[in-house]
């Protein structure tokens, strides 16, 4: 394959893995339980355990869109990209486990900057049992990349 197809796939597997977590975050939308929104309109402050950031609703929707547009457009050029081989489908076990990490921290960035009256007890759960399940997906994108790099290397040096 030719530097740019090597440089095409590489930048279609980044925006796909940095894309992912913005589209989940903007489609997921915010947490904020009906009555802790409708006391905020009233003027009551929420406790938060982070305070989201926000560019506004309309800079928040250019965002998300934008995030989707890229995430979806970047599968689908890797998708393509398998079956003509000009991508090795081992890279999906890197990659899956990325993309699942990404829609994880997207979930958990909503669950940890939804407003709340009191103690928000999604945000330890999230903390609780997202955290060892995203180390988890990481450290299977690790080993998948690097057993492939073994390989890769095995098969250099036999010939």
């Amino acid at each position: 394959m030719t530097k740019q197809g090597r440089t095409s796939i590489l930048i279609a597997a980044l925006v796909l893995i940095l894309a992912t977590p913005v589209a989940s975050w903007w489609l997921i939308g915010d947490l904020s339980n009906a009555a802790a929104r409708q006391l905020a309109a009233e003027g009551v402050e929420l406790d938060y355990v982070i305070r989201p950031l926000s560019l506004g609703p309309v800079g928040d929707r250019i965002v998300g869109l934008l995030a989707c547009i890229g995430a979806l457009g970047a599968l689908a050029w890797l998708m393509w990209a398998t079956p003509s081989r000009r991508l090795d489908s081992r890279w999906w076990w890197v990659l899956l486990p990325l993309v699942v990490a990404g829609v994880l921290v997207g979930f958990g960035w909503r669950v940890l900057t939804s407003g709340a009256l009191s103690a928000n007890i999604g945000a330890g759960l999230t903390v609780i049992f997202g955290g060892p399940l995203l180390a988890a997906l990481l450290l299977a994108a690790a080993v998948a990349a690097v057993h492939m790099r073994l390989v890769r290397m095995r098969r250099n040096s036999s010939r």
